[in-house]
């Protein structure tokens, strides 16, 4: 009786007052607030369509606060109704301490207010008064309570709810007309045991470079387009991971093709143009400024390099293991990843993890994953779940047999930036719901401090980055987390009880499944490499094609063409095209037919190399269809060793013997040092005249004789000249006058004076 006396009149105590008012919810409403809490159930009160009311709440600072502070939420309430809304005001309504961390999932699903179940406001002095609000018009509100009006009575998360209240011309009482729920954790002293969490911080973007490389010294690459620049400048997705992320405790992921990339842009580039041609890229000083901040943010941090382009596990394990020699470039692409990390930025790295496309696995997956060396595969607790009979939820090693660890990263948590986070008032909420579920964690009854693993999508947006860095700086406080790096969550002591059976290849989820390589990529790529290997023999210089092409066969795996299978189309065939190209400047040039007059003569045939380095370990075969009429040697083919310059032609003679008079096709074809064809054959036609030794006495006497008779008509017509030359002599001397002087001495011997 004396207790109902306190209740009927006398003055409370405020701390017993709380508790007096949280029993008789208890009593008289616990199962209709357990239905609101714990389970989905239909709305108290149907949606007023003639008066509904979009609230968005745009910040809510502190996210954790502590004892003393002032909570302040501020957004915007929307009249999306057809009339006008009267005698209004938003309120702050808080619900009791949510149990579990399902109940969080379950609360943040609900939808309109409930009638009777939802909380009633805190105190009406709190609240934002608003006399009109018309149809169609937004306006902004501020709320500021002092965390001492929230009864917050325990440690926990609490359900938060912004209602605005009001009227309407057509129903002219007071009335919610809409609301927005969100979650308040409330951790004031820091725990005893604190949950140690990890961020993958992930640093990978899509494929830009083509297989294609200048012809000069550097090997000038080309891009696909010039679209990383925008991601690399001041606002842009990678600009912002890089300055968001130097200040956090986070471990970098890195695809070191992206480390790559950049550092080709400072070394200077190309760009395919629509046209097909390439232009000179201006964004070398750009890439070099994003560079520098990068290695100045990751030192002192733990690196983790995913192997070379960040192949697709799940469709390598799925499709490509039955393609020869796809799995044999795991190996390559991890080797290369640690070399690219440490030759770039001038930090270790560790090339232990896997990463699977979103952590979901199987046992094919997990055998592919550790294939090249790693150790850990990192997955996800819903593609690794735990039975439910533990609990809590555990620490995220789990050992899945022969060395290997999956490290699993908690769903929820991971998952919870991936929304459309561009409004500030998305962001706002997903922000306090990663905080609610982080403390739920810690929360949980266990013994033993537990490592937890966050691994968000591979390429979060600029908006999706600053929302992530917002959930962690809340976390820096370290109340109930602390935060540790990738490789110490991997090596935490799992827990014996926890789930570590790898589910079965029929329950990898059917949608990511439809985004997988198809056996035809790899199928292409093989055909690709075989191409290369092919070309690689014959030349001086091999590395100069092997480099960028072996890269772009990491590139054509990426994980990153996932849901754009005509883009990924597209670049495996034009990457099949240009190597054609380039195996097309080293060839036969073309020969017209040919007359072989005589027994035995010699026949040329050209080959060209266009490229820009010299040629080697070729051979050049001719052969003829028809031996018993052309012979080469003393068969019907024969073949010579070629060389050649680069940008040179060189001409290699055959000796060809004629046995028969006729036409003879004759084929020229080029081949490698190992008997492989190269390039295309050519054919021509040599006209053969077979010439016997009776011919050629019957020949020879006929020049014999031609020879003779031409002697003798040139002593004939000597004898002629020389008479003719005499008698000319003579006359000239009668006719000409005596012009020289007279001499009384007598005549010299020999010398005859004309009278």
């Amino acid at each position: 009786m004396a207790e109902a006396a306190d209740i009927q009149g006398a003055p409370l105590a405020p701390a017993r007052r709380r508790w007096l008012r949280r029993a008789v919810v208890l009593l008289a409403g616990t199962p209709v607030l357990a239905g609101l809490v714990y389970s989905p159930a239909p709305e108290a009160q149907a949606a007023d369509t003639a008066a509904a009311v979009d609230v968005q709440l745009d910040d809510l600072a502190p996210s954790a606060p502590v004892r003393g502070d002032t909570l302040t939420i501020s957004g915007i309430v929307l009249n999306n109704g057809r009339e006008k809304i009267t005698d209004a005001h938003v309120g702050l309504r808080v619900g009791p301490a949510l149990g579990d961390r399902s109940s969080i999932d379950e609360a943040a699903e609900r939808g309109g207010f409930r009638a009777g179940t939802d909380p009633a406001e805190v105190g009406a002095e709190f609240a934002v008064k608003i006399d009109s609000l018309p149809s169609k018009v937004s306006q902004p509100f501020t709320l500021k309570v002092p965390v001492s009006k929230l009864d917050l009575d325990k440690d926990g998360v609490y359900q938060l709810g912004v209602s605005l209240s009001g009227e309407t011309e057509s129903r002219q009482y007071e009335r919610v007309l809409g609301i927005k729920r969100t979650f308040l954790p409330w951790q004031p002293e820091a725990a005893a045991k604190r949950s140690q969490l990890a961020y993958a911080w992930p640093l990978i973007s899509t494929t830009h470079l083509t297989s294609e490389t200048g012809s000069d010294e550097l090997q000038t690459p080309v891009f696909l387009d010039d679209s990383l620049a925008d991601e690399l400048r001041p606002g842009g997705r990678l600009e912002q991971m890089v300055a968001l992320g130097k200040e956090l405790p986070i471990t970098w992921v890195i695809d070191p093709d992206l480390l790559y990339t950049v550092d080709a842009m400072t070394k200077g580039y190309r760009v395919r143009t629509p046209e097909g041609r390439t232009a000179l890229g201006k964004n070398k000083a750009l890439a070099e400024q994003w560079l520098s901040s990068l290695e100045n943010a990751v030192r002192g941090k733990k690196v983790v390099a995913l192997p070379f382009a960040d192949p697709d596990i799940a469709s390598l394990a799925h499709h490509g293991k039955d393609v020869s020699g796809t799995l044999g470039q795991l190996r390559p692409a991890t080797d290369k990843a640690k070399q690219a990390v440490e030759t770039v930025l001038h930090v270790p790295a560790t090339t232990d993890f896997s990463w699977p496309v979103d952590g979901a696995i199987d046992p094919s997956i997990v055998n592919v994953a550790t294939s090249a060396g790693a150790h850990n595969v990192l997955t996800r607790s819903d593609s690794l779940q735990e039975t439910g009979a533990l609990g809590y939820t555990p620490s995220a090693a789990r050992p899945i047999g022969a060395g290997t660890t999956a490290v699993v990263a908690d769903a929820d948590l991971s998952t919870a930036f991936q929304g459309d986070v561009l409004r500030s008032g998305n962001a706002t909420l997903a922000v306090q719901q990663f905080l609610a579920q982080t403390l739920a964690l810690n929360l949980q009854k266990t013994d033993n401090q537990r490592s937890f693993v966050v691994a968000p999508q591979r390429m979060p947006s600029s908006s999706q980055a600053q929302t992530m860095a917002a959930a962690i700086r809340a976390l820096q406080s370290g109340r109930w987390s602390q935060a540790v790096d990738l490789e110490a969550a991997a090596a935490a002591t799992p827990d014996p009880r926890a789930a570590t059976q790898v589910p079965g290849a029929g329950q990898y989820p059917e949608a990511l499944s439809k985004q997988e390589l198809p056996v035809s990529a790899f199928e292409k790529i093989r055909s690709t490499e075989t191409t290369l290997d092919h070309f690689k023999v014959i030349l001086t210089a091999p590395d100069r094609v092997e480099i960028p092409f072996g890269n772009t066969t990491n590139r054509e795996m990426s994980t990153s063409w996932r849901g754009r299978p005509d883009a990924a189309w597209d670049y495996r065939d034009q990457v099949q095209r240009y190597l054609i190209r380039l195996t097309d400047k080293v060839k036969l040039i073309p020969k017209s037919d040919a007359t072989l007059s005589g027994h035995s003569a010699t026949i040329p045939v050209s080959v060209q190399n266009s490229l820009v380095q010299d040629t080697r370990n070729l051979v050049l075969r001719v052969r003829s269809a028809n031996p018993t009429r052309l012979m080469f040697g003393d068969s019907g083919e024969d073949q010579r060793e070629v060389a050649i310059q680069g940008g040179h032609s060189q001409t290699v003679k055959f000796d060809a013997n004629a046995t028969a008079s006729g036409p003879v096709e004759v084929t020229a074809q080029l081949f490698t040092t190992d008997g492989v064809p190269y390039g295309k054959a050519r054919k021509f036609t040599v006209e053969a005249t077979e010439v016997t030794p009776t011919v050629m006495l019957v020949i020879a006497g006929g020049v014999l004789l031609l020879v003779l008779a031409g002697i003798k008509m040139y002593a004939s017509r000597k004898r002629v000249a020389a008479r003719a030359a005499a008698e000319e002599s003579t006359q000239q001397s009668d006719e000409s006058p005596d012009t020289g002087p007279q001499s009384a001495d007598p005549s010299g011997t020999g010398e005859t004076v004309d009278r």
